[in-house]
């Protein structure tokens, strides 16, 4: 027998003594900002990590406290703002590439957390790097994007069911990339994570709805639980790829509470098979 479940629990228990599930560090990493926003070989949350799209390669900005370079002059409601509706402080709009439409779900509380947290870290000055984008796409169309096709909707967090929920649609955000998105690159949540043709690292991304022929339907709950832990596959392998980084900085990170949450939640979603 595998020790997986053992080493699962026993690090389980190690990340909630270590982070207590509203602190600010542990919802940075269950947020996936150290994955987006360090390059690699770079300074953490600096900036300047490739992301490919169908719409160009964008360049995640600078986050750290730096005040001429980083976020150090912005406020918590700014940053706030920034993350749960698009904006920036002169009320530019963001491409979805950050993802607030997922971020939207999150609350007030969190983020602000979240910005107080960052507001510690070491400032880097480290300038941001232009998108490479298509010739036709510019951030003013943003705004009429947001009104058509960002999402309404909040989850709550009142019970280990919308616990998970919240860890998964909002906070770890996993439908942005599980998800397929439209013509406009929008999430098309009528197949909400059954996986989508490309990733950011150009590679496909899985169902993880519990689908049993495209999805993990044949996982049990200790083989999801261990996966969050350490990446490793149910048939032995581990996953590679940018999910690696994720587990690494996010899903391993979360405390056996929330981890059981996160399974319980994939595990009564509609069952659905890739497109």
């Amino acid at each position: 027998m595998r020790p997986g479940p053992w080493l699962a629990v026993c690090a389980g228990l190690f990340w909630s003594g270590a982070l207590a599930a509203d602190s600010g560090d542990y919802l940075l990493h269950v947020a996936g900002c150290p994955v987006c926003h360090t390059a690699e070989g770079g300074e953490p949350l600096a900036g300047g990590r490739a992301i490919e799209t169908p719409f160009g390669t964008f360049y995640s900005p600078n986050i750290t406290p730096d005040r001429e370079t980083g976020i150090g002059n912005w406020s918590k409601s700014d940053f706030i703002r920034a993350v749960k509706h698009g904006r920036a402080p002169d009320g530019s709009a963001y491409f979805p590439v950050f993802p607030y439409p997922s971020y939207r779900r999150m609350t007030d509380e969190d983020a602000g957390r979240i910005y107080d947290y960052l507001m510690t870290t070491k400032p880097v000055s480290q300038a941001d790097r232009d998108h490479d984008l298509r010739w036709w796409l510019f951030r003013w169309m943003m705004k009429p994007w947001q009104w058509w096709f960002e999402p309404k909707t909040r989850t709550t967090t009142a019970d280990q069911h919308d616990r998970g929920r919240y860890l998964v649609a909002a906070l770890g955000h996993c439908g942005e990339c599980h998800t397929p998105r439209n013509w406009a690159g929008a999430l098309d949540n009528s197949h909400y994570l059954v996986g989508a043709e490309e990733g950011p690292d150009g590679d496909p991304v899985p169902n993880i709805t519990p689908d049993r022929a495209d999805g993990i339907g044949k996982w049990d709950a200790d083989d999801l639980g261990y996966f969050l832990e350490t990446g490793q596959l149910p048939d032995g392998d581990y996953v590679g790829g940018a999910m690696t980084d994720v587990v690494d900085e996010g899903t391993s990170k979360l405390t056996g509470a929330d981890r059981k949450a996160v399974v319980e939640y994939l595990r009564s979603i509609p069952a659905l098979p890739s497109p």
